[in-house]
């Protein structure tokens, strides 16, 4: 680049004192190319008197109409088009023609937008990348809302696009701002548009639920009008750049109040755009007054949803399980979760309640609902144990019925006769009940004394206890003890048929 100065001098030099173009360069201490477009040769000196006849001139009458009919129609797609017909040149000069002739889009004017106080707001979700939480990683979003009078912010950092999210959202902006703004502007998403045919458009049920609550009207901008909810769009960028950059955070819980001080301490203490004197702060305690009363009752934004748990006393949501009692194990459920919380409903019935987690593969547990099923299976092994006892040594119905009424533990003496059951045997642990009940020495403990005396009066060794593997359903194999004369009768049918 030269100065406008130094151009009007090689001017001068060249078309007044007729200097050479390499003498003009030296002088001036520029490039002689430099010279050459100060001088515009290139304008006057064609060689040989017109220009050099190029590859693509036979196809630019083609390309041209083309590009009147179809104005954003890419240069390779052009470029192939031609090749089709006998083009032998390649892309870049197609692209450097396709400069000249594109017909320049025309620049649409814009009306400036302007609202009465208290008439609008406009709502908007931004992208503000990842966060990773435990095990995974999330989608951190944000909900903005935006008075377009005051420029009043509120915004709601999330993790997730719900439409739960989405009304969270609201609920929380009417709940700061102390009032509703008369209607809303939405972008085209679908938390609030379902379809839309032109003017024809469908909302979302929840969303008028909503706009039936708190008495506002939705109203959805023109397609690709972003200049429609401009201001929103402008805060989105705004708490991009002077708030969320180089930020550090615990969690969304703690990022959402560094938001809140913020926008106490900086966004609204900035003058509204316009005014010389009136602080955004200020401006929205005039368009309060003129906005809509809150109800009586916030609406609530719980998430319902039905579901069932699998063998296993846990319900599945967003990625993690949640306990529940284990009566209700493989029964239909419903799940009541907002941000913070996941509650489990039988019916209208609460029956249990978590904090809800963002992890990913998390397993969130009631400590009661484990005390629970453990209790409940232990009552089950007692059960099954009982069953065991009654068909082996059906005498023991009669010593449990006595320890019932003597207040006895019957699973510490159901415990107990099951292992002489198994180091004794049936018909050893049979004759010894007997005689404990006529004797009316109730008890696995009067059972084992009977049981210890017997085996000492015929000078047997005592028994040894086999400890078995913790494996799941190795303790619980039951094996019937053969007599030991069998094994010495297939011991003598060896020796008769041995030559």
């Amino acid at each position: 680049m030269i100065t406008p100065e130094t151009r009007a001098e090689i001017r001068r030099l060249y078309y007044a004192e007729h200097w050479k173009v390499g003498t003009i360069a030296s002088t001036l201490s520029v490039h002689a190319d430099t010279v050459r477009r100060a001088i515009e040769s290139e304008r006057f000196n064609l060689k040989g008197g017109r220009p050099r006849p190029r590859q693509i001139d036979p196809y630019v009458p083609f390309m041209k109409a083309t590009l009147e009919r179809y104005p954003r129609l890419c240069a390779t797609r052009l470029h192939d088009m031609l090749k089709e017909r006998g083009y032998p040149g390649g892309i870049a000069q197609v692209r450097r023609t396709v400069r000249h002739l594109r017909p320049a889009r025309k620049r649409e004017a814009y009306l400036r937008l302007s609202v009465l106080k208290g008439e609008q707001a406009q709502v908007d979700w931004g992208s503000f990348g990842k966060v990773s939480i435990g095990k995974g990683q999330r989608l951190l979003s944000c909900f903005v809302m935006v008075l377009s009078w005051s420029r009043a912010v509120h915004a709601v950092f999330t993790l997730d696009q719900t439409l739960e999210s989405f009304m969270r959202g609201h609920v929380e902006a009417f709940g700061y701002f102390g009032a509703v703004p008369r209607e809303i502007l939405y972008d085209n998403l679908k938390s609030a548009v379902l379809e839309r045919r032109g003017d024809a458009i469908r909302f979302q049920p929840r969303l008028l639920e909503l706009a039936g609550h708190y008495h506002f009207a939705p109203r959805p901008v023109t397609p690709a009008r972003g200049n429609e909810k401009g201001r929103v769009e402008r805060h989105i960028q705004y708490l991009r750049t002077s708030f969320f950059a180089a930020r550090r955070f615990r969690d969304v819980d703690d990022l959402n109040a560094q938001f809140r001080q913020w926008r106490n301490d900086k966004a609204h203490a900035r003058l509204v755009p316009g005014e010389v004197e009136l602080t955004v702060a200020d401006a929205l305690e005039q368009e309060r007054e003129a906005m809509l009363s809150l109800p009586e009752h916030a609406l609530s934004c719980e998430l319902l949803r039905p579901t069932r748990s699998g063998k296993t006393p846990y319900v599945r949501f967003d990625r993690n399980l949640y306990s529940i009692p284990h009566e209700l194990v493989r029964q239909p459920v419903t799940l009541a979760v907002t941000h913070e919380t996941l509650r489990v409903l039988d019916g209208a019935r609460e029956v249990a309640r978590h904090r809800r987690s963002y992890d990913t593969k998390a397993v969130v547990e009631d400590p009661a609902h484990i005390v629970g099923l453990l209790e409940h299976k232990r009552a089950a092994r007692l059960s099954k144990g009982r069953d065991r006892l009654r068909d082996a040594v059906p005498e023991t119905d009669a010593m449990f019925e006595e320890l019932a009424l003597r207040g006895e533990n019957l699973g510490t003496n159901t415990a107990r006769l099951l292992r002489l059951l198994d180091e004794y045997g049936v018909e050893e642990v049979r004759d010894a009940v007997r005689c404990a009940v006529a004797k009316e020495a109730f008890g696995a403990g009067s059972v084992a004394h009977i049981l210890e005396q017997r085996r000492r009066a015929r000078g047997q060794a005592p028994p040894i206890a086999v400890t078995l593997p913790d494996r799941p359903g190795v303790k619980e194999l039951r094996l019937s003890p053969h007599r030991l004369e069998q094994y010495d009768d297939l011991a003598k049918d060896d020796d008769i048929s041995a030559p």
